[in-house]
């Protein structure tokens, strides 16, 4: 088969010839730049930068070499702007905590401050207020809180969602709608489309890291309490945000067309490690129904899969998951409580599709011993692999400081096992 015949094959449940293969196609399923140069010379590439495609987390581009040298089964239609509200393109130096050297966008626009700490500013602009701050010797950014005070009686939706998800622009559009025709006419591999819009309450996007001036509330144990606190203010958000993801979805589906066989919908997080964040009744009542309004546009516009992240245990909204349209399951963190591998397969399998879950990436990838890599790895594409439905990714991206001979028995142990399903 074809990387996209085997892909198809397994969005649909049946059974591929082989597991597919996925690395750095969405922004939760890659690889951190430093990582990605170490790999890079273990599997004797050309000596060139790693480029920071997306720079919040500090996640390299996989290119053709790599994709080639692993046989890697799906790439990814990219938004124009990062994180951070800039373009990728026009390349320049630059040095990641860790020492590494790398290339990232002309905009990414930072200062370092008394403390040693690097400061990165929104859309590229050091007039406004920087977004995020990288600690010195750290390894990735963490979002500055903007918020101002807040007036409890003159809390406004409407001011929220300013700036956060305008409509596409023209140049969006033929952004994305270039990328699809290269990536369709020019390699068989699969494509998904990185979207992000519809990630409700999404921590990472909540303080707007890339608006000059976010309102309303954006501290993050704020924004949770807010919940319980202010109820219609929160779901006045997420109508608006509704609003105008089902426009721009209409928009990208104009751009791609069918080139695309799943698209990333959202990254909010509702697992923690030894439970969900919120209670499964609250989901029901904020979440839930802009879910099935997100899932139902998709399925009734396109044949693409809905693709969505959450970390943690999740076990406890599976079921509403998957009643409101959701496709597939990332990153599947089996580490977390209960979401043991056995148990998710058998019990959802012929309904989710799970992207992910193939190795730890908190304790076995980056400290246990190459062997204990190689088992995991076959145990899980055993396990998730059976009958199809299963995309071969590590449980969120790998991150700085993994050791490559760690990483090199990933892909070797991979390559043995994948058709073990």
């Amino acid at each position: 088969m074809t990387s996209r015949e085997r892909v198809k094959k397994t969005l649909n449940h049946e059974l591929p010839d082989r597991v597919p293969l996925d690395l750095g196609s969405t922004p939760v399923t890659g690889i951190c730049a430093s990582a990605l140069s170490k790999l890079r010379k273990a599997l004797g590439l050309e000596d060139r930068l790693v480029k920071v495609q997306e720079p919040y987390q500090v996640l390299g581009q996989v290119e053709e070499d790599v994709l080639d040298a692993l046989e890697i089964d799906i790439v990814g239609i990219e938004m124009r702007n990062t994180m951070f509200g800039y373009p990728n393109y026009r390349w320049k130096p630059w040095r990641t905590g860790d020492g590494t050297e790398v290339l990232i966008g002309e905009g990414f626009t930072t200062t370092v401050n008394e403390r040693g700490d690097t400061l990165v500013y929104p859309g590229g602009d050091n007039s406004a207020q920087p977004s995020a701050r990288m600690p010195k010797g750290g390894f990735y950014f963490d979002t500055i809180v903007r918020q101002e005070s807040i007036d409890e009686s003159q809390l406004d939706p409407e001011e929220w969602i300013e700036g956060m998800y305008p409509q596409f622009t023209d140049e969006d559009l033929t952004h994305l709608e270039r990328q699809a025709d290269h990536l369709y006419h020019n390699t068989s591999r699969a494509i998904i489309g990185n979207f992000g819009q519809g990630g409700l309450g999404d921590i990472a996007l909540v303080p707007g890291p890339w608006v000059k001036n976010p309102k309303g509330i954006r501290a993050p144990e704020q924004w949770y309490t807010a919940h319980l606190l202010y109820p219609e203010y929160i779901k006045g958000i997420f109508e608006l945000q509704t609003e105008q993801i089902l426009k721009n979805l209409e928009l990208y589906r104009q751009a791609v067309g069918d080139k695309i066989e799943a698209i990333f919908i959202s990254g909010t997080d509702f697992g923690a490690q030894n439970g969900p964040f919120i209670s499964p009744n609250l989901y029901r009542e904020m979440y839930k129904p802009f879910h099935q309004r997100i899932n139902q546009w998709v399925h009734t516009h396109t044949r693409w899969k809905t693709f969505f992240h959450s970390c943690g245990s999740v076990v406890a909204f599976l079921d509403d998951f998957v009643d409101a349209g959701v496709d597939i399951l990332n990153p599947v963190q089996c580490s977390a409580a209960g979401m043991d591998p056995k148990f998710l397969k058998e019990k959802y399998g012929e309904r989710l599709i799970f992207w992910g879950g193939g190795i730890d990436t908190q304790r076995t990838l980056p400290f246990g011993k190459s062997e204990e890599v190689k088992d995991q790895v076959k145990e899980r594409i055993q396990i998730f692999g059976k009958g199809g439905g299963f995309v071969f990714n590590t449980i969120h991206n790998i991150q700085t400081g993994t050791p490559v001979e760690n990483l090199v028995a990933l892909f070797e142990a991979f390559k043995e096992y994948r058709t073990l399903h």
